[in-house]
């Protein structure tokens, strides 16, 4: 699948919304609740989703290596609230002209990179995410096949070098995959997820 930097902005947005979709049908009993992302409840997991908004929003223009932009907040009171003003930020850096022909420093990477493939990155962060909020509360994620194969493409090209996975880095070591999985499942597995373990709950 080819995707062009117009392309990955769009695709990228609707991750984007789908995350802020989930996010906010959080109650206020949830937030302790655990999450697919080990060690973190679900409040700590969108501190996370907001520092990466601000930090990838922040080196759209230019200033990634200031690393204050990737600091999670210290007031978390408002999860919701704090994420989606976040959320805004990053997609109008991504929507300025000119932002994938850019480059991007991201330092949590290990360096700098075009702007498309690092969309591509916050793209894929974000179907990710938007399934961890789901699945920690128990809610399907709402994303067309077309976004899920998009995913799906990414996915397979994140490295499985098991220096680059694990505790430390943006994904755990990639699982196996059933024969017949879905392009959410696969997707999921093959970037240390078991989507068994969090059942849609009725």
């Amino acid at each position: 699948m080819t995707v062009t930097g117009a392309d990955i902005v769009e695709l990228d947005r609707i991750a984007v919304h789908e995350a802020l979709r989930v996010v906010e049908r959080a109650g206020s009993a949830d937030w302790e609740r655990d999450t697919p992302c080990a060690g973190w409840n679900l409040r700590r997991l969108v501190a996370h989703m907001t520092a990466q908004h601000h930090g990838f929003a922040a080196a759209a223009r230019g200033a990634g290596l200031e690393a204050a932009h990737w600091q999670e907040p210290q007031d978390m009171s408002e999860p919701a609230r704090i994420h989606r003003a976040a959320a805004t930020a990053v997609l109008a850096a991504f929507a300025e002209p000119g932002s994938t022909e850019r480059e991007f420093a991201l330092p949590e990477l290990g360096g700098s990179f075009p702007g498309q493939l690092a969309v591509r990155f916050h793209f894929i962060d974000y179907v990710v995410h938007a399934w961890d909020v789901a699945a920690a509360i128990g809610t399907p994620v709402e994303l067309s096949d077309d976004i899920l194969h998009a995913a799906l493409v990414t996915a397979r090209l994140v490295p499985t070098d098991p220096a680059r996975r694990g505790p430390g880095n943006a994904f755990a070591p990639a699982l196996d995959v059933p024969r017949g999985s879905g392009p959410l499942e696969e997707t999921l597995r093959l970037l240390g997820r078991d989507p068994s373990r969090w059942p849609v709950r009725a």
